[in-house]
């Protein structure tokens, strides 16, 4: 891989990262100071730092979400090429723990991290297990594992609540505001119509810097996958056929910002033909790029992947247990 241009990368994503967060307060701060001026400004600060605190330490329970999905803990001798891969990886990554690996019983084509990088937990359900090969499905386990490393749960957590706290300093501000408009209308006070556009822009704007944060923690993901397997194409492939195997009707609702019409600002998920993009350049293979127009992304041509190692044991159940 080019060690140059993943460098590039994670610095970029980086500073998106920051910038992304540091907009997020700043519109806090302002609604604070709009509110009550220096005395809002530190309780904005007050507030925001400790719900941010809050939901850093305190992130939900991997128990909760994974009995809500009935999921199933799946033991190392029931999937020994899964834990070997996971094993392998967690250490790379520098993990204290390799992830607890879950079953969930759906056809969706989907895996999720949970936790933290003591309690660390990955999801992944038996759509996912029967539509990706073995170098799949290590490109995708890497991906989970990134961001158990890189604390993306905390992160979004922690932008959740302050999206949630601009929300709400904003709907507390629109009612001062109306209930104050009579006396404002009688007296001839002067209305700042910059400040009540920032009340009622401020939650819009402060959700789509939260969808933003999410989409460049998926391209840091990524990128870490591709330096923890060596392999981008891997990841790459994993993708293609992910947006192959997904029916568009429900894709949307499955996988938010996949072969959906919403315009990348919308979109959690970055979009799959730019993801491709990326990895394939961090493989050098540029030339080797091919487009299926039938289904607006990159396609991988076959001469790219591996032979498939298919380890199936019996018609109609899981080839991997």
């Amino acid at each position: 891989m080019n060690s140059k241009n993943y460098t590039g990368h994670k610095w970029l994503n980086l500073f998106h990262s920051v910038l992304i967060i540091s907009v997020m307060a700043g519109l806090l701060i302002l609604l604070g100071w709009l509110m009550a001026g220096r005395t809002g400004i530190l309780w904005a600060l007050a507030a925001g730092g400790v719900l941010s605190a809050g939901s850093w330490m305190f992130s939900p329970w991997p128990a909760l979400v994974l009995h809500a999905y009935k999921a199933g803990r799946l033991k190392p001798e029931q999937i020994p090429a899964l834990y070997e891969i996971l094993g392998k990886i967690s250490h790379k990554a520098g993990l204290i723990r390799t992830p607890d690996l879950y079953y969930v019983p759906s056809p969706a084509i989907n895996a999720f991290s949970l936790g933290n990088r003591k309690r660390p937990v990955i999801a992944v359900t038996g759509g996912l297990l029967e539509a990706l090969d073995l170098r799949e499905l290590q490109a995708v386990l890497a991906h989970e594992i990134s961001h158990i490393r890189n604390n993306d749960t905390r992160i979004m957590n922690m932008a959740d609540a302050v999206s949630r706290l601009t929300g709400f300093m904003a709907l507390g501000g629109q009612i001062l505001l109306l209930i104050n408009l009579p006396l404002i209308l009688m007296e001839g006070y002067r209305i700042s119509w910059w400040a009540i556009a920032v009340l009622i822009l401020a939650p819009t704007v402060s959700a789509i810097m939260q969808l933003a944060l999410s989409r460049t923690r998926e391209w840091d993901a990524d990128l870490d996958a591709a330096l923890l397997t060596n392999d981008p194409l891997g990841l790459a492939r994993a993708l293609a056929r992910l947006e192959y195997k997904v029916p568009v009707w429900w894709s949307g609702f499955l996988f938010p910002g996949r072969k959906s019409d919403l315009p990348s600002i919308l979109r959690t998920h970055p979009r799959t033909e730019d993801r491709i993009k990326r990895l394939i350049s961090l493989a050098q293979d540029n030339k080797k790029q091919t487009r299926n127009p039938g289904y607006g992304y990159l396609a991988l041509p076959d001469d790219l992947l591996p032979d498939q190692q298919r380890l199936w044991r019996s018609p109609g159940r899981n080839r991997w247990f």
